[in-house]
């Protein structure tokens, strides 16, 4: 990063943790600057102390931590199938994710499994739709590729659901992106796969600006290229699948933040790309659930509505615009 890209790096961060602070003060209870001054120093009630500490704290931070996880799988994605639109939400890989985690709350297993089983799924998928892609090479192929198979996993997911019966509310308001179900123990889950796929992005950025430069001068340079895309989507399909495991379908993140920093930043190198993605995701997620929370309250927006809405003009745009290059 240059001096200056540290500096912007910074004022987002110092910026996140204060949209974060003030994400603290929303909610159905009124709790206000007192009350969290008070916090600070161990003189509030009870009560507020479960409201502030127990929901809506692990809240904040599971929502930093999906953004960081779903904006650089969408940096990692779209590098390795060399498509502007290839978002992890776009092209199926989150659908099979969500199938596995329904089957996995189908066969009442513990918290942890649910990402296990969403990953295991997203990962098989991740493959299959690298090898078909492979042979045809076009954005149409990848766009229809995701349909089929986020209409065919979903018709299973549905009938899941449907089976699954009073519950099924549940399931369904998690579908549409859900973050009032966070935890310390799921956000203490989540660290784990946040840490690896973060730190294996960033070792492998070098690689992942050589794929940029197209396969044959990827080869040419030394890079496995099919070993190494095959690597980065598993790991990307990880990051995935923990967080829809967790907080259900939140789409756009991955297709928003990437093409963002690299409009703002003029640059395609990960080694920027990747650090502005995974801070500008966590605040734009965070923003995001702030937005869901507020806009009609007491009544709860699901947060993959609210980015649905930035997100599908912004995909408007990108398919409009590539089909004008």
């Amino acid at each position: 990063m240059t001096s200056r890209q540290r500096i912007y790096f910074a004022t987002l961060f110092v910026l996140t943790i204060v949209v974060a602070l003030f994400s603290m003060h929303l909610g159905g209870a009124n709790i206000g600057l007192e009350e969290m001054w008070k916090a600070v120093f161990g003189t509030l009630n009870e009560s507020s102390k479960i409201i502030l500490f127990d929901i809506r704290a692990p809240r904040i931070v599971m929502a930093i931590l999906i953004g960081m996880l779903l904006s650089t799988s969408g940096v990692v994605t779209q590098s390795v199938f060399l498509n502007p639109v290839a978002d992890p939400y776009i092209i199926g890989i989150a659908s099979s994710a969500t199938f596995g985690a329904v089957v996995a709350y189908f066969l009442k297993l513990p918290d942890i499994f649910y990402g296990i089983f969403a990953f295991i799924f997203s990962a098989i998928l991740s493959l299959v739709i690298f090898k078909m892609y492979v042979r045809a090479r076009s954005i149409a192929t990848l766009l229809i590729i995701g349909i089929a198979f986020s209409s065919f996993l979903g018709a299973f997911t549905s009938f899941a659901t449907y089976m699954i019966g009073e519950d099924s509310f549940k399931i369904v308001a998690w579908m549409m992106g859900y973050m009032g179900g966070a935890s310390w123990g799921k956000v203490g889950i989540i660290i784990i796969p946040l840490c690896l796929t973060l730190a294996y992005f960033y070792s492998k950025r070098h690689e992942l600006n050589v794929l940029l430069s197209g396969d044959s001068e990827a080869k040419s340079l030394g890079v496995d290229v099919e070993k190494s895309k095959k690597h980065l989507l598993i790991v990307s399909a990880l990051a995935v699948s923990f967080s829809v495991a967790f907080t259900g379908m939140i789409g756009f993140v991955g297709l928003i933040i990437p093409h963002t920093i690299r409009l703002l930043f003029k640059t395609s190198d990960n080694a920027v790309i990747i650090p502005f993605s995974a801070l500008v995701g966590a605040l734009f997620l965070l923003v995001s659930d702030d937005i869901g929370k507020s806009v009609l309250a007491p009544t709860e927006i699901p947060i993959g509505v609210v980015t649905a809405f930035f997100g599908a003009p912004f995909f408007l745009f990108l398919a409009l615009f590539n089909r004008g290059r």
